[in-house]
């Protein structure tokens, strides 16, 4: 059975690419951002909307390595997981945006090779330092998109009010 593995699916895309009840997506909120933009932090304590996308590139990395392994290597300590600007510029944000969206077509590929019995397989998360089942790094995955996703919306927001400004 894959009902609910089709129902996660179906929201990741939704998520990237689809018309959400929360406002908008991933794709409509970064098309809105260009290589100038991408790199601006709105305040001195707040990530710009290029190391958001790094981070979150990074863990969605993370959760295919769990399903194709049975565990993690990352932590919240790693250097990874917060790229600064200077170094995500080098990359530059075609290539930044180009692999996150990759990432995404491999854990959708991966999903779609297992059915619902495999969310409630085990997996080693080294983060959180025990056995947990796959449902919670993939649920996890989706909420923190969200997560950011609501971030991303405010600095848009208020990078674009103070250019006009």
């Amino acid at each position: 059975m894959k009902g609910l593995i089709e129902n996660i699916i179906r929201q990741l895309e939704e998520v990237q690419n689809g018309k959400l009840w929360i406002g908008g997506s991933f794709n409509k909120k970064l098309n809105q951002v260009d290589e100038n933009l991408a790199f601006v932090r709105p305040l001195k304590d707040l990530h710009s909307v290029a190391e958001i996308i790094s981070h979150l590139t990074l863990w969605r990395k993370e959760a295919i390595l769990k399903i194709k392994t049975g565990k993690g290597s990352k932590t919240d300590d790693c250097e990874e997981n917060w790229f600064s600007n200077e170094k995500l510029k080098i990359q530059g944000w075609d290539s930044i945006r180009s692999h996150y969206d990759g990432t995404l077509s491999e854990l959708i590929g991966l999903l779609k090779s297992k059915d619902d019995g495999f969310l409630d397989e085990l997996y080693f998360d080294p983060d959180f330092k025990g056995n947990y089942p796959y449902r919670f790094v993939i649920e996890g995955m989706l909420h923190h998109d969200l997560y950011h996703l609501g971030q991303i919306g405010v600095i848009i927001k208020y990078l674009k009010k103070t250019a006009n400004d």
